[in-house]
């Protein structure tokens, strides 16, 4: 008699709930003045801009999982496409990906406290609580405190029920007059269009967790692509609604608010508007929080345990915590989040996201050549190098419109890679890996 029971798989659906579930977060909520105080009204058009840049970059992921059935995601298709070394890297910077992501909200969730409460904004207090959250949130993890499931649970209803209600109340008070000027000041400024482009496109991140899920979903070959396509289509219509209703609302006025959402809704709504978004944004964002303190040292350990880092870093106490990486996630983490307010960070989070993005790419490009097309796939990407070369070009030309430093911070995990790819190659050599 067989007793091993077969692991539950995702069908579609699910897929697509997981996929809307894991994109939409603080971005959206706090983002939409970054954009407006860069280039105005005209920030709907950067949203448009930013949405078709995602799905062509999601129909590449798409492409790329027709090729394979199991889990790996960008580490999989560029250690296949380019060898060990570039996986290696892309591999590598998934924790450091994961390690920015976590400072940013970390600063996201002390936005929006201190937009409730303006009476904590003070320096001392904001870093103050950052630094009480991120070690607040590693002691427990050592200790060996798990994220239940009643805190996804929380997170996917309090993001999403205030920003459904903002869209489908807000609608009716949008005022034609609040869309000009198009631009700040009656006049477009140069390189304004690419900075908000960057700050906006964090709000997209994230749906790469769906297809680095592929082992977990029915049917994966099939059912991922058209899942990848309808979530970014699907996120992209719902976030250019937001920023419509939060333009239409405010006006100018949206680009001095460091809470948008909860601004424009406490504006036609009152005091019930201005509670329930506050309360959706802070729920939401702590639970993600909670939820990327838990998975962010793991993904180190993941590491360690694929050679790819020192074993020392997969070490775990006697709560089988993994300690180490736990320690060293939270002060990499809070050093980050000292460095910059949310929309700095928010721009770095999204450079750093490019180091997977862009070989995933150039990988569909190289797969077209060497491998053959999966005929009970039902996807094929359209016209043929096309998409993946705009993508990776766009991709190129949104990097140059940062600043130095948010390259090197959001890119620097590349160069930090190098010395442990030749440490842990030697150990592997030697058998002492």
């Amino acid at each position: 008699m067989n007793n091993v029971v077969k692991k539950e798989k995702m069908g579609y659906w699910s897929m697509i709930l997981l996929g809307i579930n894991g994109i939409i977060g603080s971005g959206i909520f706090l983002l939409p003045n970054q954009a407006a105080k860069l280039i105005g009204s005209a920030s709907i058009f950067v949203l448009l801009f930013d949405a078709l840049l995602v799905i062509s970059i999601a129909l590449c992921f798409a492409q790329a999982a027709t090729y394979f059935d199991r889990d790996g995601g960008p580490y999989l298709y560029a250690k296949d496409a380019f060898g060990d070394f570039v996986g290696f890297e892309v591999g590598f910077v998934t924790w450091a990906i994961r390690i920015i992501a976590e400072a940013t909200m970390a600063v996201a969730f002390t936005t929006a406290l201190v937009g409730t409460f303006p009476a904590l904004n003070q320096p001392i207090i904001r870093d103050s609580i950052i630094s009480i959250m991120v070690i607040g949130l590693a002691l427990m993890n050592i200790a060996g405190v798990r994220v239940s499931t009643v805190v996804n649970n929380v997170i996917s209803v309090s993001k999403l029920v205030p920003l459904v209600l903002f869209v489908a109340i807000g609608i009716f008070f949008i005022k034609g007059s609040n869309f000009t000027p198009l631009f700040p000041g009656g006049s477009y400024k140069s390189g304004s269009f690419g900075q908000a482009a960057v700050v906006m496109f964090y709000a997209f991140t994230g749906f790469e967790g769906l297809v680095v899920a592929a082992g977990d979903m029915k049917n994966a070959k099939r059912n991922l692509p058209k899942a990848v396509a309808t979530v970014m289509t699907v996120v992209a219509l719902f976030y250019i609604l937001i920023q419509v209703v939060s333009t239409g609302i405010l006006g100018n006025a949206l680009a001095s608010t460091d809470t948008p959402i909860q601004t424009a809704f406490a504006k036609i709504t009152g005091g019930f508007g201005n509670a329930l978004v506050a309360a959706g944004t802070l729920l939401s964002t702590g639970g993600l929080l909670v939820a990327s303190s838990f998975i962010t040292p793991r993904s180190g350990v993941a590491l360690a345990e694929n050679h790819m880092m020192p074993q020392l870093l997969a070490k775990r106490n006697r709560v089988n915590s993994p300690y180490i990486a736990i320690i060293v996630s939270a002060t990499i983490t809070l050093l980050i989040a000292y460095s910059g307010t949310f929309g700095y960070l928010a721009q770095i989070s999204a450079v750093s996201r490019f180091a997977q993005y862009i070989p995933t790419c150039l990988a569909v490009i190289v797969f077209a050549k060497t491998k053959t097309k999966d005929k009970s796939s039902t996807f094929h990407l359209p016209l043929g190098p096309v998409i993946p070369a705009v993508a990776i070009l766009v991709s190129i030309w949104l990097l140059v419109q940062v600043q130095v430093s948010q390259l090197v911070i959001g890119l620097g995990a590349l160069l930090v890679a190098v010395p442990f790819y030749f440490l842990t190659y030697t150990y592997r050599q030697h058998g002492k890996a």
